[in-house]
């Protein structure tokens, strides 16, 4: 309580009480001299109702037993303290804002190396409607056009392709389209120094280019029965009157039952083309080779979740037909999958045993070795099945890792293996000298491990390492053709600052196969001179580096084949040594 208060309080009280006794003194006083007077009565008494008697609203009490309230009173111990302290205006602290990034719309890329390496790339994209919708352009070159000495025929090689694609994106849905051109040019350049007479070689045309054209579209649907799918239509072709098309839809549905979701995922694929020129285990190239395969399946699956657990339950029905052979079979593959989180995001167990028709196409054998031959066998694969089993997760929160092991049986495995020396023909390019390959069909079990850790330190440095150990069995006893029993890796990204970055790709590969033979007249292939050759192992580093002045100019450089191995990809196929390429990069908008 105020002190001011409580003494204004107090001299009101004394005040009060004063003029209360002076009031009683004074009273008493004149009660002691009354005397007598004389009262004259104007008019009678007339009484009225405001003065008949009132009850009184505190009647009195004369019970014997009356509660004689308690005087309580209250007081406030206070104890002043003296404060020196003054609270200041508080304020939000102030936290530096970083400038965002600028993003471009396009960007081109250079770069100029030894063996005459070039490389072009460039890319923009453009929103419309607000985003809805979005146009890209992309073009890339590379190309070399140096000179092996450990060869005598021409090694350069080209590769050009220009990409369109129109995506566009309502509430419900989306959906794109795309068309593609490529061209790349090869040679078979596998004839060694001292093979054949300078004559011969002179002679040998031994380029061959590639065309591809293609065109594709998707669409995904939101609530809706049928969730969308995807189509693409090529045609692949090369110098030699080779031909192929491919047509591959893949529509999706997923259905509800009871309290799960069933997916039916389907395919339609149909691939046919043709060879002008024959096997070259044949003397004379009399006749070309023609092939058309179409096959038709559908892979229901039903997805189970049950608190850490996750099963994919299905199975893969496939109808195949060779149409140019009028041949035809039905199969049936497992397609089940299984995941367990044991500790979450540590350690996930995970497996499944699944199985698929496999299309091959002359396209997909040229991406993966461009040195064959246009004179291949062209049939799919029976991958029975694939069953595996593994681990994964995170040992530290920055270090991920991948543990798996698998048992493959498949028949009709394509292996690249070379073709035999064939000089008895004399086809329109120089393919027969053993310089180019064939495809080899074999039915193959193989048991694989793999392993893999990554470590992501930060945003600005990543680091990876990986192995992979495989066991061949082949069906005919022969090695798996330029098959390796050990590959492993290891990649490294760093952003040293803002304005320096760097990498690295170390990979390995191990010994391979392969097997050198001639053809003889009158001789089956199976019993042509021959003699098994093993590739050794090799170990190739690349690394890269660069500078950005600022967030539209850098510069960068790259070298591979560090360690300058002229190691052997394919048989008689020597690589280039030491490359390095410079060149710089500019982002804009356009």
């Amino acid at each position: 309580m105020n002190p001011s208060h409580f003494n204004k309080h107090i001299v009101s009280s004394i005040l009060t009480l004063l003029s209360f006794v002076m009031c009683v003194v004074a009273q008493e006083k004149d009660e002691k001299d009354i005397g007598t007077e004389t009262v004259t009565v104007v008019r009678p008494y007339s009484p009225t109702v405001s003065d008949a008697f009132k009850v009184k609203a505190i009647p009195s009490l004369n019970d014997s037993i009356v509660l004689k309230k308690k005087k309580i009173t209250y007081s406030i111990f206070s104890v002043p303290v003296a404060s020196t302290f003054t609270p200041a205006k508080g304020r939000a602290a102030g936290v530096e804002k970083a400038k965002p990034e600028k993003i471009f719309n396009s960007y081109a890329s250079v770069g100029l190396g030894n063996f005459n390496n070039a490389l072009i790339d460039f890319y923009t994209s453009r929103d419309i409607n607000r985003g809805d919708e979005r146009i890209d352009f992309g073009f890339n070159h590379h190309s070399s056009r140096g000179d092996l000495d450990e060869t005598i025929l021409d090694n350069d090689f080209y590769n050009t392709k220009l990409d369109v694609s129109y995506s566009k994106r309502d509430r419900d849905l989306d959906w794109g389209v795309n068309l593609g051109v490529q061209h790349q040019l090869y040679n078979w350049y596998g004839i060694l120094q001292g093979a054949f007479d300078p004559a011969i070689t002179a002679g040998i045309d031994a380029t061959q280019n590639y065309f591809n054209a293609e065109a594709g579209a998707y669409l995904n649907l939101e609530d809706n029965a049928f969730k969308g799918g995807k189509i693409l239509l090529r045609r692949f072709w090369d110098e030699v009157s080779s031909g192929e098309n491919r047509i591959r839809l893949e529509p999706s549905f997923e259905l509800p039952i009871s309290d799960e979701l069933v997916t039916f995922n389907t395919k339609l694929d149909y691939v046919s083309g043709n060879f002008e020129n024959t096997n070259l285990n044949s003397i004379a190239n009399t006749q070309g080779i023609d092939y058309s395969h179409f096959q038709a399946g559908i892979t229901p699956s039903l997805q189970i979740l049950r608190d850490d657990l996750t099963i994919n339950l299905g199975a893969s029905l496939v109808y195949g037909v060779d149409t140019e052979n009028s041949d035809s079979n039905f199969f049936i593959f497992p397609a089940v999958t299984a995941s367990y989180q044991w500790v979450p995001d540590q350690v996930i167990a995970y497996g499944g045993i699944e199985g698929q028709l496999k299309q091959n196409s002359y396209h997909d054998f040229v991406d993966a070795n461009p040195f064959v031959s246009p004179t291949l066998s062209i049939q799919p694969t029976d991958q029975q099945y694939e069953a595996y089993v593994g681990l994964k997760g995170k040992l530290i929160p920055n270090l991920s890792y991948n543990i798996k092991g698998s048992y493959t049986a498949e028949n009709r495995v394509p292996l690249f293996k070379l073709n035999p020396q064939n000089l008895f023909r004399n086809d329109e390019k120089g393919y027969n000298f053993a310089n180019s390959f064939e495809v080899f069909y074999d039915d193959i079990k193989t048991l694989g491990i793999f392993g893999e850790l990554n470590v992501d330190v930060n945003r600005n440095f990543d680091l990876g390492i990986n192995v992979a150990i495989y066991d061949y069995d082949t069906e005919t006893d022969n090695p798996a053709w330029n098959l390796p029993n050990v590959t492993a890796s290891v990649f490294m990204d760093y952003q040293i600052n803002k304005e320096w970055f760097l990498g690295a790709n170390l990979f390995y590969v191990g010994e391979r196969e392969d097997l050198n033979q001639q053809v003889v007249q009158n001789v089956l292939p199976a019993d042509f001179p021959s003699a098994i050759i093993t590739l050794e192992g090799y170990f190739d580093a690349n690394a890269h580096a660069g500078y950005r002045f600022d967030e539209q100019l850098s510069i960068f450089v790259r070298a591979s084949n560090l360690t300058n191995n002229i190691y052997q990809r394919w048989a008689n196929f020597p690589v280039q040594g030491f490359q390095i390429l410079a060149g710089a990069q500019y982002k804009f908008d356009f």
